[in-house]
């Protein structure tokens, strides 16, 4: 209820059984609530405090996981998935701290404020009103004592009376507004505090299950391998029951006979076991050691862990002997130049042999220096062969190495693209950059529409995405959105800092407070779209003329007529940055004036990822349709333009890959229109609509179909017979059996690393 004036008036014409009662109902009210208010604050606090306690013990722990990854470090499986389940935990400490945060700003702070600045305000207005009314009661009672013939008092008392009743009406009107602003006030603030309370609640849900969605398939997988372990363990068990059972039955009095040893064991060890040693102290005790023979030198451990004591540095200076001249028996001599060891062992059989494997050892060290000087003269005049060996070692290398390695291998990308840290292991797959585990949590905060984060390391990742990474990076990226930064005399957040990242990545991206916003050409835009229109429209002709068919390398085939191509100024993957003077006869040369949807358009045809990403920057709508050149958007300028990485920009962008031009083409027809395998192959992966019809008719299966491309057809029918298939199994929103995606994913992988392998057309057949 609000505290009405009317009832103020009545407490000021003396009605206390409605007015009285009514103020001392809100007083009363206001006091618990004050009441109510500090215990939640004081409960709040401590939740605060036990839950950072709690983020202490966590990371504690997350600390002893990682410990004992590396402790396992000889057991692939074990480390990766300790490594894993341990980021996990960072990832998840991180999120707890900023709920954390985020509760102490909005039920502390807000709350805390309200109390100290509003019930404040309240009860110093409380006071006023006490006192004023407490002079008009004095005012009352000294104008009732006047007598009535005393004229110049009775004048004067009335006097008081009005004034302090004019004072207390006003004193009075000010604590009913007072009242009221606190009654209606508390609603709000309780309500948006609790509110904001709950919104950080359901981010830190969010973005959990987010993490552990990514983290669910490796689980699973592991899963499985434990059960296999676990049925391996009891396999290995029983063997080794039996193998026990058996050695017990065993004559253990000739053991020593089957001692073998290796002189070309993979570990440089030809023989090892233990041996007494006799001391060269004056005692000549004898003491128990573990021998080896290993890279040429004869070597003793007190313990397996203990680094080895050399015995002789050099086996080839060294003489082995008997000794039959001392009491003990099993003895044996080797002999340096500069001091001789005395050994026992424990039989003559393993006397004989340590022997035996001294001896081959010495011809070994000889015969291995012999051929290390032969290699050592071969190194001196080096030869083709080598340098052709070596480079196809680094070409292994590069094929083998995992994402995180590619992707820092990227300028820029060794550190977080927005604090610096080194070592980044996430990654913005719509922007291209490389980030710490702290940044990817605020760039997850900003939405996908913003930034699509990943793993480097828990994801896997598809082809074209990884090749698409490499394609831009932290120095292109930060040349765009960082423009200003020197300019404005910013500095960027340093790690540890989040509350500087948070505002300093939202102005970044969302805000877009550092790009470079470039003057608009003073030709109006429309003129410009004509000008590249009928460039672009005279390229898309050159296209219809018949001929053979060859593949780029992204996968991509195109029509060659008499050994030339027929898209003169198309440039291949590998060419993306070339300097402008070998591109002067491209029709889209200069895109700095132009409208950041035009810019787009241009660029998605040039193939030119870093100025994508500028025009994105710059605000062009990544669906933009030129109405001058049918309607086609930047997708479908990706498509004729021949670039399966600029197609996957796009697609990470928001493009649409069902937006259709005013033939009814979208992006699935142009590129099978052109025999763009890998292109149609992402496309349906992305979620293409092939029933669609152009304004002839024709699906993207018919065109298929009447050009003869197998490759194309096979994709195409795939996709319809699993769609079909999960549809009558009502298996909406799968991604359809492991036969279909293993298809798939062989078509991506050809596409990105192999575009040779799709050249299959019948030339003879070839149409568009």
């Amino acid at each position: 209820y609000r505290f009405s004036l009317h009832t103020m008036e009545c407490f000021c014409k003396r009605q206390p059984t409605y007015s009285s009662a009514a103020l001392e109902e809100v007083e009363g009210d206001v006091a618990e609530l004050e009441l109510k208010l500090d215990k939640l604050v004081k409960l709040c606090i401590a939740m605060i405090d036990t839950g950072k306690a709690f983020c202490v013990a966590n990371k504690q722990f997350m600390n002893g996981i990682r410990d004992l990854a590396q402790y396992s470090s000889n057991d692939a499986v074990v480390e990766t998935s300790l490594t894993k389940f341990s980021d996990s935990l960072q990832e998840m400490i991180n999120f707890h701290t900023i709920l954390f945060d985020q509760t102490q700003r909005s039920i502390k702070a807000q709350l805390q404020n309200f109390v100290k600045e509003d019930l404040r305000k309240f009860k110093d207005a409380k006071k006023q009103f006490e006192k004023v009314s407490e002079e008009k009661e004095n005012a009352l009672v000294k104008n009732a004592q006047v007598q009535r013939n005393k004229q110049h008092e009775v004048e004067e008392a009335t006097n008081i009376l009005t004034a302090t009743r004019k004072c207390f009406r006003h004193i009075a009107l000010d604590y009913v507004l007072q009242i009221n602003v606190l009654q209606s006030k508390r609603r709000s603030e309780i309500l948006k505090s609790m509110l904001s309370f709950m919104y950080a609640h359901l981010a830190f849900f969010h973005q959990g299950y987010d993490l552990f969605s990514e983290l669910g398939p490796y689980m699973k997988d592991l899963g499985a391998q434990l059960d296999q372990l676990v049925v391996d363990a009891a396999k290995e068990k029983r063997e080794m029951e039996q193998k026990h059972s058996t050695i017990q039955q065993k004559d253990f009095s000739s053991d020593d006979s089957k001692l073998e040893y290796n002189v070309d064991a993979a570990n440089g060890i030809v023989m090892e076991g233990y041996l007494f040693k006799r001391a060269s102290n004056a005692f000549k005790t004898w003491n128990r050691r573990w021998f080896s023979i290993q890279n040429n030198q004869l070597v003793y451990q007190k313990k397996f862990k203990d680094n080895p004591t050399v015995v002789v540095e050099d086996l080839r200076l060294c003489t082995v002997k008997h000794c039959e001249d001392i009491e003990r028996r099993f003895c044996f001599e080797v002999v340096s130049p500069t001091k001789s060891c005395m050994l026992q062992a424990d039989s003559e059989k393993l006397r004989q042999a340590w022997i035996k494997a001294v001896q081959t050892s010495i011809a070994t060290a000889y015969r291995d220096k012999s051929d290390e000087s032969e290699k050592l003269d071969k190194k001196s005049s080096p030869s083709t062969g080598s340098l052709e060996s070596g480079s196809e070692s680094k070409e292994k290398l590069l094929k083998g190495e995992s994402a995180l390695q590619r992707v820092q291998c990227i300028p820029g990308n060794a550190s977080c693209c927005d604090c610096g840290l080194a070592d980044p292991r996430w990654a913005s797959i719509n922007l291209g950059i490389t980030l710490c585990i702290e940044c990817s949590g605020i760039h997850r905060s900003l939405g996908v529409h913003f930034s699509k984060v990943r793993s480097l390391t828990l994801d896997t990742w598809e082809p074209e995405l990884l090749k698409l990474m490499c394609e831009l990076g932290n120095d292109v990226i930060n040349r765009v959105y960082e423009a200003k930064v020197e300019k404005m005399g910013i500095k960027k957040p340093q790690p540890g800092q989040r509350q500087e990242k948070e505002a300093y990545i939202r102005a970044k991206y969302v805000e877009r407070k550092f790009v470079d916003k470039y003057a608009i050409s003073a030709s109006p835009p429309e003129q410009e779209e004509k000008t590249v229109s009928k460039s672009c429209e005279e390229k898309r002709l050159s296209i219809s003329k018949p001929g053979p068919v060859r593949s780029n390398d992204s996968g991509i085939q195109q029509s060659s007529d008499d050994g030339r191509e027929s898209l003169p100024s198309m440039v291949s993957a590998n060419s993306l940055y070339e300097p402008e003077g070998e591109r002067q006869d491209s029709a889209f040369l200069d895109s700095k004036h132009l409208n950041p949807g035009l810019q787009l358009y241009r660029a998605s045809y040039e193939k030119n990822l870093p100025k994508m990403a500028e025009a994105l920057a710059h605000g062009a709508d990544v669906n933009w349709a030129n109405l001058e050149e049918n309607q086609a958007t930047p997708l479908i300028q990706a498509v004729l333009g021949g670039s399966l990485v600029t197609c996957e920009f796009l697609l990470q962008n928001g493009a649409n890959v069902n937006q259709r031009d005013v033939q009814g083409r979208g992006p699935l027809h142009h590129a099978t229109v052109l025999g763009h395998t890998g292109q149609v192959c992402l496309f349906l992966k992305r979620g293409a609509n092939q029933h669609a019809t152009d304004e002839e008719g024709k699906d993207p299966l018919t065109i298929a179909v009447e050009a003869a491309n197998a490759d194309i057809v096979t994709l195409l029918r795939l996709a319809r017979m699993n769609e079909e298939m999960r549809e009558s199994e009502g298996l909406y929103g799968q991604p359809g059996d492991e036969t279909y995606q293993d298809i798939f994913r062989d078509f991506s992988q050809m596409a990105s690393n192999n575009p040779e392998k799709l050249n299959r057309f019948q030339q003879e057949s070839q149409k568009f």
